[in-house]
């Protein structure tokens, strides 16, 4: 049976049982209904009615991104190759990453295929030189008794070699054993690598030095392929209607994002399929609830009410990629009632960055625009946070808007921009959607195709 949309309905039906003439009271609250528009003139004449559902909720999820597919081995041989070039130009033996987005990115082994533990699996590609061709050497260094299952593992490259270490032995003196010998350089660790496994290469081959990889490194991962972007443009819609708990508002988002459209199964070797998280943080004009003032604020299991605003703390993984996007993996304030002009404060702070933002500038520049345009307001006070992060492999990773950092935007980048303003025990708003820079070094959001930015509270 198909569920009518629930409405907001407009001011002056709310003047039964209040003891003031109903003339009185509708010409009253007509005056407030103009004075809370006033800052927002697009919205003035429409219409108040606005619609929480639809008859089915979960309409289009089922054709939407049905044609996405995880990374292809070519791309995968594509990125160790880039990266076995790097390491030669820095005269490096070798690179070592743990489970984790790096070695997803260059191996095929996340977090969820392998489960870290005190006895390590790495990943190490090094670079081999033969007749002035440099090309990559993948080598999984596991423990004895789990080689059986690391080889199951779908690594791409050539000639992937396994190394096995017994309970007995050291396990960094078995990998530093296993590198070319042709490169006694500097051992490159990803920066997510625990400390223990930096200290035991350390130990093992005193004579070289062990470093963290460089920005040569780094970069191969924070620069999107078009590939990649693909990937991080495919979003969902998650909706919500009052009287539901926010509980329930947590339950559906990840039904939707979770469960969505794709196999949830964990291949054997490879992240398939998606997963989801989601904070909702609500305000009530009667009630002491004021979470959305908190920028991590979680959510209870409190009814939604009609005078309660939404913020959808919202995010979902796709083959790996990481997405908040309009329309479902966004921090967008879904406004039932609230205060109007705060809300068109933070939207022009976020406009004012994505006028900024391109390939060349400073990222440091794009978090100063968003603030100038709070501080014009008086409201950069209650700009607690970061403008933004990068976005992919891992929900928040490098490179970061922020004030003080000196990196210089590419194409290929990806970037969350989320401005907010956090009034303590009044209200907090927050605007968030992720763009890419192009080739042609333009910012363009990653959900251009669906509507990208908020139009206005009503169209979010």
């Amino acid at each position: 049976m198909d569920k009518p949309a629930l409405l907001v309905r407009a001011p002056s039906n709310q003047c039964h049982d209040t003891g003031i003439p109903k003339v009185a009271c509708r010409l009253a609250l007509l005056l407030i209904t103009i004075l809370l528009f006033a800052s927002a003139p697009s919205l003035l004449f429409q219409p108040l009615t606005i619609s929480l559902t639809h008859n089915d909720p979960w309409e289009g999820l089922a054709a939407h991104c049905k044609d996405a597919q995880p990374i292809h081995t070519a791309e995968f041989l594509e990125r160790q190759r880039q990266l076995a070039h790097a390491l030669h130009a820095l005269n490096g033996s070798t690179y070592v990453a743990e489970p984790g987005a790096s070695a997803l990115f260059f191996g095929n082994i996340s977090d969820a295929s392998w489960h870290l533990s005190e006895r390590p699996l790495l990943l190490l590609i090094s670079p081999l030189v033969d007749q002035g061709e440099v090309s990559a050497r993948v080598t999984i260094l596991t423990p004895t008794f789990e080689e059986d299952r690391a080889k199951l593992l779908n690594i791409p490259g050539v000639d992937v070699s396994y190394v096995a270490w017994h309970e007995d032995e050291d396990p960094y003196t078995i990998a530093v054993k296993a590198l070319p010998t042709s490169s006694r350089g500097p051992i490159y660790v990803d920066g997510m690598t625990r400390h223990f496994i930096v200290d035991g290469f350390e130990k093992a081959a005193p004579g070289l030095s062990v470093l963290l990889a460089p920005a040569a490194i780094t970069s191969l991962r924070e620069r999107k392929s078009p590939t990649e972007i693909t990937l991080l443009k495919c979003a969902n819609e998650a909706q919500m209607r009052i009287g539901m708990r926010e509980s329930q508002v947590i339950q559906m988002v990840d039904e939707a994002v979770g469960g969505c459209w794709f196999d949830r199964e964990m291949g054997v070797g490879a992240f398939r399929g998606c997963v989801a998280w989601c904070v909702v943080p609500s305000r009530s004009d009667s009630r002491t609830e004021e979470n959305a003032a908190l920028p991590h604020g979680t959510g209870t299991d409190r009814v939604l009410g009609r005078s309660d605003f939404i913020l959808i703390d919202t995010g979902g993984v796709l083959f790996g990629y990481h997405t908040w996007a309009d329309r479902s993996n966004s921090r967008r304030a879904r406004y039932l009632k609230t205060t109007l002009r705060i809300w068109w404060d933070v939207h022009a702070a976020q406009t004012a960055a994505m006028r900024v933002a391109r390939a060349g500038v400073i990222t440091a520049e794009v978090d100063k625009a968003a603030r100038a345009e709070l501080t014009r307001r008086g409201l950069s006070p209650y700009f607690t946070h970061r403008l933004g992060h990068g976005i992919g492999l891992e929900d928040h990773e490098a490179p970061y808007l922020r004030g003080g950092s000196d990196i210089v935007i590419n194409s290929g980048h990806t970037f969350s921009n989320e401005p907010g303003v956090y009034i303590k025990g009044k209200v907090g708003i927050r605007l968030e959607d992720c763009f890419y820079i192009n080739d042609g070094g333009a910012a363009v959001y990653l959900t251009e195709d669906v509507g990208a930015q908020a139009r206005d509270p009503l169209h979010p």
